[in-house]
């Protein structure tokens, strides 16, 4: 039996992939998604990652978990994730945990190619709760003996996908840095992070990181501007950075002012995922309108 923590539209597509094999059962704590839940083949169960006391039964439910609820966005920590680690702890059935972190968690790393060996240097709030969250994660495994796979995902993309449809951005006209400022940004179609959680389930190795990104090199202009291109739509204009840290919010600046390149060898071999959108030339033009 298969436990989703978090199920949006990532969580809803592992669902699927999963249901004619697993049971699967999902934690909300919205009836409202009731419905849609049932639709992808899983049974809702009414919980509430800020209220530990509506918890409890988790213990002994399932044999695995695919935790991708987002921290609360207070603090450095991530209370949500302590909660449920809380709930499971008294689990004797469970064998295996995968977790949604993000490659944030590395904070700039100038361009480089980095691997998950890399340094831990979160530079936000909201990559320091994710931190949080790995290190809880990685105490639990380790103490109970439940293998815990983190996923450290970058920008996920998908037409249709709220957040994560480049088109949405390119009719917005936010601006981007100019080209002597840009940055490296990371990707993966939601299709292959779906698939991405199902292999960790089944073949990720104890309290063990993996990069789940794709095989693009590009700067954030570079994949807009392939975007725009690609669906006909004005290039978005571009800001020195200097201009961008005056005139945009602190939240969309903190995007720009991080860059890396990262391997996903652990994705490739340990994982043995073959990716089915290799970059986003592929997974954009392979997206239905």
């Amino acid at each position: 039996m298969l436990l989703i923590v978090g199920c949006g539209d990532v969580g809803l597509r592992v669902a699927r992939l999963m249901a004619k094999r697993w049971r699967v059962l999902a934690l909300s704590s919205s009836a409202d998604r009731f419905d849609t839940l049932r639709a992808a083949g899983v049974v809702p169960l009414r919980g509430d990652l800020d209220r530990p006391q509506t918890l409890a039964r988790l213990a002994g439910l399932a044999d695995a978990v695919l935790h991708l609820a987002p921290p609360a966005p207070v603090s450095e920590h991530d209370t949500r994730t302590a909660h449920l680690v809380c709930a499971l702890a008294r689990s004797p059935r469970l064998r295996r945990l995968v977790y949604g972190s993000t490659t944030g968690v590395y904070g700039d790393c100038a361009g480089a190619w980095i691997d998950e060996t890399q340094p831990l240097r979160p530079a936000t709030d909201r990559a320091r709760r994710r931190v949080d969250a790995e290190r809880r994660l990685r105490f639990f495994g380790r103490s109970s003996g439940v293998r815990v796979t983190l996923l450290r995902i970058p920008g996920i993309y998908a037409l249709g996908r709220a957040g994560g449809d480049p088109r949405e951005r390119l009719v917005g006209g936010a601006p981007l840095l100019a080209a002597d400022d840009d940055v490296f940004t990371n990707h993966i179609h939601a299709d292959d992070l779906a698939r991405a959680c199902v292999a960790a389930l089944h073949r990720g190795l104890p309290q063990r990181a993996v990069n789940a990104n794709d095989d693009t090199e590009l700067r954030m202009g570079e994949y807009f501007d392939f975007a725009a291109g690609l669906f006909g739509l004005p290039r978005l204009p571009r800001l020195s950075r200097g201009e961008a840290a005056a005139r945009l919010a602190p939240m969309q600046l903190s995007f720009m002012n991080e860059s890396r390149r990262l391997v996903n060898r652990r994705l490739k071999k340990e994982l043995r995922l073959v990716l089915r959108h290799p970059t986003v030339a592929e997974g954009l033009r392979a997206c239905p309108d």
